[in-house]
């Protein structure tokens, strides 16, 4: 960053490794606008990664020298900004935080190259705040570097004497994000076929949406260990229920789906089996659990699948909730979702229901635990112990991250969900 008149400062793209020509996918602000210490200026994209470029200090935007689809490098200047950065230039420097002597650079050449081969997140976390970074072993002018990079300390293996994280640790956990050298690139590749010379093809181009869900979705297929536990449930007095309730959903302008209910469920249930309303911590080695029963759902839009979240369904009632879901699916289909819809989830629900199956895997939305998947409710002959008798039956899908659920439990939680779902009674007990 270089200083100009008035207390004006340039901000500039950080270094992010050998990744060159980024291109600018996403304005966060406009001119004028007030920004604080880590609010996302722009958002670029490389060919294997994508990260924010936040705001070194506070103060007021006064320009910004970049439109969307631009191409940038690093040290290029993005956005001038007017306010007081002395916060930033004042920091104390520690001296273990500072380039390695020229003595020992070769040495630290070496551990930067064989800790970029080392596995790493897909993309660069948000910068961590909270006890978690506090605990991290890391001086002032690294903690500032990782901030203006967007990587996150607390899933950086430290070089230095007693694990301390050094800037190298950071330039190098960032340069095998952004270069693709983490655990993806040494995954066998799939062979690059000309399929043109078997007969007319078209090439159709991935949303950007498509193209972002499928990223995290590998992303969970890689770093999250699935376990799928499947099962039905005998929801023939819950329907009825439901139908009998048509005509005050008229009414109400409400229309009244099975996913509420489901909803309202699995919300209970999490009260009760608190480890699939937790997420793993940065080191893996605790559970985060949640005291909140904030549920997302999938829905299906032009641009590919978002996943809108509903907070406190465990306080809230079906008939909210319904509207809730209404709204949202709305939102989500006209892209005009905010992004706090989007976020805050614990647990996810899934319907293919009106697709139909009789079952399917969902890939758990990390660092969620779990997620049901539902299928296409389908009336069934079921043996009562006297006869066989018609009854509604709904296909579910549990899946979970079996290193933080086991087998029992994940099974527990789905059989106490059937009876739930069996007996709606059971939710205002």
């Amino acid at each position: 960053m270089s200083k100009t008149a008035e207390h004006e400062t340039d901000v500039v793209i950080p270094d992010i490794g050998e990744a060159e020509d980024v291109e600018v996918i996403e304005l966060c602000v406009a001119p004028g606008d007030a920004v604080e210490v880590d609010d996302p200026l722009i958002v670029i994209e490389s060919d294997k990664a994508s990260m924010e470029v936040p705001s070194p200090f506070a103060g007021t935007l006064r320009d910004l020298k970049v439109v969307l689809g631009d191409v940038v490098n690093a040290g290029d200047v993005i956005a001038i900004i007017a306010g007081e950065a002395d916060g930033e230039a004042r920091e104390a420097v520690d001296p273990a935080d500072e380039e390695p002597a020229p003595s020992m650079a070769p040495a630290a050449e070496t551990a930067a190259v064989e800790r970029a081969a080392d596995p790493a997140p897909a993309a660069p976390a948000a910068p961590a705040v909270g006890p978690a970074a506090d605990r991290v072993y890391a001086g002032p002018a690294v903690r500032r570097l990782a901030r203006e990079l967007g990587a996150d300390l607390t899933v950086i293996r430290g070089s230095g004497p007693r694990g301390r994280i050094l800037k190298d640790d950071v330039k190098a956990f960032v340069k095998a994000t952004m270069t693709g050298t983490g655990p993806a690139a040494s995954l066998p590749g799939v062979p690059q076929i000309d399929f043109a010379r078997f007969g007319p093809v078209e090439e159709l181009p991935l949303t950007r949406l498509e193209k972002r869900g499928g990223e995290n979705l590998y992303g969970s297929w890689l770093n999250v260990v699935h376990v799928t536990q499947h099962d039905e449930a005998d929801v023939t007095e819950l329907e009825a229920f439901r139908k009998s309730l048509a005509t005050e959903g008229e009414a109400r302008g409400t229309k009244l789906t099975p996913l509420p209910f489901i909803m309202k469920a699995c919300a209970e249930n999490l009260r009760k089996f608190p480890r699939l309303n937790a997420s793993l911590n940065a080191r893996a080695d605790g559970l985060i659990l949640k005291r909140y029963h904030h549920i997302g759902f999938a829905v299906d839009t032009e641009e590919g699948l978002v996943v809108p979240v509903i907070r406190d369904v465990d306080r809230k009632g079906v008939w909210q909730i319904a509207d809730e879901v209404a709204s949202l699916s709305a939102s989500a289909r006209e892209r005009r979702l905010r992004p706090e819809d989007l976020q805050g989830g614990c647990f996810t629900v899934s319907s293919l229901g009106r697709v139909g199956g009789t079952g399917f895997t969902p890939i758990i939305n990390a660092p969620e635990v779990g997620i049901l998947g539902v299928g296409r409710l389908v009336m069934k002959p079921v043996w009562d112990g006297l006869e066989f008798r018609p009854r509604a039956v709904l296909p579910l899908s549990l899946s979970y991250d079996h290193r933080a659920i086991n087998g029992v439990e994940g099974g527990t939680f789905m059989v106490e969900l059937t009876r739930l779902l069996g007996d709606i009674r059971r939710l205002v007990m």
